[in-house]
């Protein structure tokens, strides 16, 4: 029986994620991380992208030598001294394309991420809210008469 693959869609909610503001609110996070380097490298490598590949294409990203000791380190929850550099975090959701796991991992302190084509959606649904904002002042100024025609020199604009 063939292994299911891993989705690499980015499962985006627009729902604001909410910052981590209480006391020990990001406390484990070293032991999450781990765990989300291990679900990246699992899903990749369920897709047929080898733990040496991944590591290689890291090292061309980072200008450094990655190897697959770095990868089981970083990727064990319980080797907390082996915690895997932002930079580097960076470099493995680049290589294996897992921007939903990034997104996850952001939401915890309340960022959410956008890529490509998403950040125009974005855009145009912000641009949509300041045009009926725009519109809304434009009817009220109508509907209580403040706005006059203007005249320059005898003609009116």
């Amino acid at each position: 029986m063939a292994k299911a693959r891993a989705s690499n869609q980015l499962a985006f909610s627009f729902e604001a994620p909410k910052p981590a503001t209480l006391p020990a609110a990001l406390a484990g996070m070293d032991a999450r991380v781990a765990r989300t380097v291990g679900e990246a490298l699992a899903s990749a490598m369920a897709n047929g992208k080898p733990r040496e590949v991944i590591a290689a294409e890291m090292g061309v990203l980072l200008n450094e030598a990655i190897t697959d000791d770095m990868l089981n380190a970083w990727s064990a929850p319980s080797k907390g001294k082996h915690n895997i550099s932002f930079a580097r975090m960076c470099a493995l959701i680049a290589v294996t394309k897992r921007f939903d796991l990034l997104d996850r991992e952001l939401r915890a302190i309340g960022v959410a991420v956008l890529r490509g084509p998403e950040l125009n959606t974005a855009r145009l649904g912000h641009l949509k809210v300041k045009i009926a904002e725009l519109q809304a002042e434009a009817r009220g100024l109508e509907r209580m008469g403040l706005a006059q025609p203007i005249e320059r020199g005898g003609e009116t604009c």
